[in-house]
């Protein structure tokens, strides 16, 4: 070809520019194939190299080892450490809506890489049923409450022992009179419609307590406050606890939990900042749930002399409360004496009914109401999904049919369904069976407190229904929110991450079981830290099965024995190569360690 000109124009060589594009496609390729594998752990690269690992034929005859590591003892003054609710740390937090009272976890670098002591003259815990009566004053030796609250009869001292009366702030002659009549105002306490329930400002968790004989799973929810140790108390006890607070936070519930909510005097400023408290109750209770209140202002006719208020005051914090109820589409259900019950809308037509200026407002599509894991509160109420009716109190099963009927709500769930949520009660059933070999002292008066640190629809749990205990199913905030399905099948749970501690006092829990928990989380959480975490929570004399690929076993038994912890590894119930099984006991010692560490 010539130019106009009549010179000869050079073509580019069209196999070089192919050349030269293909290379540079394959540079790009390369940097960014490095970039995976030099990112951070979260990244899916690493994740499925680490799958790689576990499923490859010539990894899966080896194992992952770590250096064998002694740890050492915390100081005596760590005995009742609790990382992410440190009052060594309240400083650092301000006092507006009690923030410093939420969780506020050390960084990596702060992390305490010891072994939390028990105190002085600890003893093995008193058995169920027994321990709902009494506990060992030495286990947990805190006299605030028996001091302060003695004239209430939460609890007191008798020579080696704190015994529990069963009184409260609402109810010092009883919890079981309390309970009776709150039952005579919702008869569906009796007959299995309710059975979940949430205590806001639990105190030793005696409602929660008494419910167990009902039929009614409470979790009794407190801070760590100037009451010490209310929930340490609790779960010495027998009884289901977590520590937390309403404040700036969601609690770490989905949406639709609860079948019941308490508050007996809990000093929740129901009516301030907007009512978001009062929210935040709608969003964890049920459609057709009840929220019951005791103490001010219910009652205010006959109550405000002993409130250190005027008559006029507390009418008009009553008012304000029930229009503040009355906007979220509650509506009184019963009242007698000091208790006023409040009942969710059942359905969606109340919602449906309220002007779009209503004041608080509905939150629009973009709040997700099942996140609860370091969610804000935000001043708006969250309308339920109409999708879901059968979700709603009216509409379930009644317990105990409740249990093994698949809940609605598992089709939000990707890849589940009612087929796969019955073939998970199978496995499980078959498991539990295998386990009681391995662990006898399983389904006896021994374990009491026991934890599934990463169920999926909480069939471990429902395998273990007749046994003498109750299960803490925690689900993964990076695993899909399975939680809903547990809530609505009647049992409870928590979202939590294993990055970081978890929200209990240490030696709180007799039993700790994890199935894959390492090979699902190892690639964000350092198992030691993990490893150290569940040396904290659990008791003296405690057990963990964990259930794992063999590639995790020896290292987790390696760092155990760094614990003072006796692992044996086992088969499962089929046999298989690939996985394997840790029952793992922690021995109870005395510190000799007075220093500081």
């Amino acid at each position: 070809m010539k130019h106009k000109d009549g010179k000869p124009i050079n073509q580019p060589n069209k196999n070089r520019t192919v050349t030269l594009a293909v290379t540079f496609i394959a540079l790009c390729g390369f940097s960014f194939y490095l970039g995976g594998i030099f990112c951070s752990g979260k990244d899916s690269v690493v994740v499925n190299n680490i799958q790689m690992a576990l499923d490859s034929p010539k990894e899966s005859s080896g194992s992952l080892q770590v250096k064998p590591i002694s740890f050492p003892e915390c100081s005596l003054d760590y005995q009742d450490y609790t990382p992410c609710t440190d009052p060594r740390r309240w400083r650092k937090y301000g006092m507006y809506r009690l923030t410093l009272l939420e969780r506020h976890c050390p960084s990596v670098f702060e992390r305490k890489e010891c072994l939390v002591p028990p105190p002085d003259g600890y003893k093995p815990p008193i058995r169920w049923p027994k321990s709902r009566d009494e506990c060992w004053y030495r286990n947990v030796p805190y006299d605030w409450i028996n001091n302060q609250k003695s004239d209430q009869h939460w609890l007191r001292k008798e020579g080696e022992k704190f015994l529990f009366p069963g009184g409260g702030t609402m109810f010092p002659d009883g919890v079981g009179e309390y309970v009776d009549l709150m039952q005579d105002l919702i008869p569906e306490m009796k007959d299995g419609t309710v059975r979940t329930a949430i205590d806001t400002g639990c105190g030793v968790a005696s409602w929660g307590g008494d419910l167990l004989d009902r039929g009614i799973l409470t979790i009794s929810l407190a801070p760590r406050d100037n009451h010490e140790a209310q929930v340490q108390f609790a779960l010495e006890r027998g009884i289901p606890a977590v520590l937390g607070v309403i404040s700036t936070q969601r609690l770490p519930f989905p949406s639709n939990s609860f079948d019941m909510a308490h508050c007996s005097r809990c000093l929740i400023p129901w009516t301030e900042f907007g009512g978001i408290y009062l929210m935040e109750i709608h969003r964890i209770l049920r459609p057709g749930g009840f929220w019951i209140l005791s103490g001010p202002p219910v009652n205010y006719e006959r109550r405000w002399r002993g409130w250190n208020t005027t008559i006029e005051d507390q009418r008009s914090d009553y008012e304000k409360l029930q229009e503040l109820l009355t906007s979220m589409c509650f509506k009184l259900y019963n009242k007698k004496d000091d208790i006023a019950v409040w009942q969710k809308a059942k359905d969606n037509h109340c919602y449906e009914k309220l002007a779009r200026e209503s004041y608080p407002a509905k939150c629009d599509d973009s709040i997700e109401p099942d996140s609860g894991w370091y969610t804000p509160l935000r001043a708006c109420f969250v309308v339920p999904d109409p999708k879901y009716k059968k979700s709603g109190l009216t509409y379930m099963p009644k317990w105990p049919e409740r249990l093994l009927a698949a809940p609605e709500r598992i089709t939000t769930v990707h890849g589940s369904s009612t087929s796969t949520f019955s073939h998970d009660n199978g496995k499980w059933k078959k498991r539990i069976q295998h386990y009681k070999k391995l662990l006898p002292e399983l389904g006896t008066d021994k374990v009491r407190n026991v934890m599934d640190m990463n169920t999926v629809y909480g069939a471990f749990a429902a395998a273990l229904i007749n046994d003498p205990l109750w299960v803490m199913n925690v689900v993964s905030s990076y695993a899909p929110n399975t939680l809903p399905v547990v809530f609505d099948r009647g049992l409870i749970g928590i979202l939590h991450d294993w990055c970081e501690a978890f929200s209990t006092y240490p030696r709180t829990y007799d039993l700790l079981h994890l199935d894959g928990l390492f090979s699902a989380e190892s690639h964000r959480c350092e198992m030691k830290h993990v490893l150290l975490e569940m040396d904290r929570i659990l008791r003296p004399a405690g057990h963990a099965i964990i259930r794992e690929s063999v590639y995790f076993v020896d290292a987790i038994a390696t760092i155990g024995k760094g614990m003072r912890w006796v692992c044996r590894k086992e088969n499962t119930e089929y046999g298989v190569d690939k996985e394997k099984i840790l029952i793992c006991q922690k021995k109870l010692w005395h510190s000799s360690n007075n220093g500081s560490r």
